[in-house]
């Protein structure tokens, strides 16, 4: 009996050591898992990396390369490309909600960041309640900033020098003034509750600016800012804002959740490129430092599209080819459809074109 106790005994230490080894070699292959980074804006969050069903770009991805982990971080685009550009933060790919931002800040740039970039999906502004906002069941796409006007109205948008959405705010509401013939729209909502700077008129091109300083400043009592306007949307759906100035796709996955939103003109919501030349009339110009004026940059109204890139301190630039390969292709094109963000397909390298690799070139013009 000793004997075959001793055996047993044996028997178990055998299994402990191998489960041990399994376990640390687990532990060890996971661990040299290739990290691919991506950086995207807030608004891109779910088509990347958080679809309810799955089927989002980084599973995909991740199926396809099992030997890769993605990691998705979002946020505001210019901070984003500021965590690359000033921040020496390490990204393989990039993708911004507004694509200007890719040549301002990481292409026309010394040193630069990026070669290229490619317009891949578009987007539309929208105001963004729910049935328990204040006068929820008043508003009308006629009679939305008159209801932002009242005492008992909280509303919200993000930082203009962190975010695109922020600043796209700032054009859909001066684009609203000519729209719907009220010019005091800005002024009662932003200029009245901020310390933000304008409307400077240039009767000669016809165009509206506002500034915002550095440091933007508000009347808490009326509005609520963030960095990003995804971190808007709990503040919405707890009640503490009543509305919210979002893009369509943000607003459209939260209406599971009580989320309602109003469409706004065409001629306001920076969607439609044939009003191009009328969004460009509105700027916002941008104070990221007020000792420095070389670092003043004003943004003009455009057409809502989204870029992406490789930056040049990618780890895995091929890996990377292949994450943009997957975005720009049918199946990523069927994910932005499904995240109701309208894809752009063939993607649109335009003057980068040749900078595009060659792997990519397939899927641009």
């Amino acid at each position: 009996m000793k004997f075959k106790s001793t055996i047993m005994i044996a028997a178990a230490v055998v299994v402990a050591v191998a489960l041990v080894a399994a376990a640390a070699f687990f532990v060890f292959a996971d661990d040299e898992k290739t990290v691919l980074k991506v950086y995207c804006a807030g608004s891109l969050s779910e088509p990347f990396c958080d679809m309810e069903d799955g089927n989002d770009l980084e599973a995909l991805f991740e199926e396809e390369h099992p030997d890769v982990d993605v990691q998705v971080t979002a946020g505001g685009s210019a901070d984003m490309i500021r965590r690359v550009t000033g921040m020496n933060q390490t990204c393989d790919v990039l993708a911004s909600a507004d694509y200007l931002l890719i040549p301002s800040m990481m292409i026309n740039v010394t040193p630069k960041a990026a070669d290229f970039c490619v317009q891949f999906a578009k987007n539309s502004m929208v105001l963004a309640y729910t049935d328990a906002s204040a006068h929820a069941d008043e508003i009308t796409a006629d009679n939305w900033y008159d209801i932002l006007r009242m005492d008992d109205v909280k509303f919200g948008f993000s930082n203009p020098n962190d975010d695109p959405c922020g600043y796209r705010s700032q054009m859909t509401l001066l684009l609203s003034e000519a729209y719907h013939g009220d010019e005091a729209i800005y002024e009662d909502l932003i200029l009245n509750n901020t310390n933000m700077i304008g409307v400077a008129y240039d009767s000669v091109n016809d165009t509206s600016t506002v500034s915002v300083p550095t440091t933007l400043t508000y009347d808490e009592d009326k509005l609520m800012i963030k960095s990003a306007e995804v971190d808007l949307t709990s503040a919405l759906e707890a009640g503490s804002i009543d509305y919210l100035f979002i893009y369509e796709s943000v607003a459209f996955r939260h209406e599971s959740s009580g989320q309602r939103f109003l469409e706004l003109p065409t001629e306001v919501n920076l969607n439609d490129t044939a009003f191009a030349s009328s969004y460009a009339k509105v700027k916002v110009k941008q104070f990221a430092d007020n000792t420095n004026i070389s670092k003043i940059k004003t943004v003009k109204g455009s057409p809502i599209v989204y870029g992406v890139t490789i930056p040049h301190n990618s780890e895995h630039p091929d890996l990377a080819v292949e994450f943009v390969k997957l975005l720009l292709g049918v199946q990523g094109q069927d994910v932005m459809m499904d995240a109701d963000q309208e894809a752009i397909a063939p993607g649109v390298a335009g003057y980068w074109k040749a900078e595009v690799p060659e792997e990519l070139q397939a899927y641009v013009s």
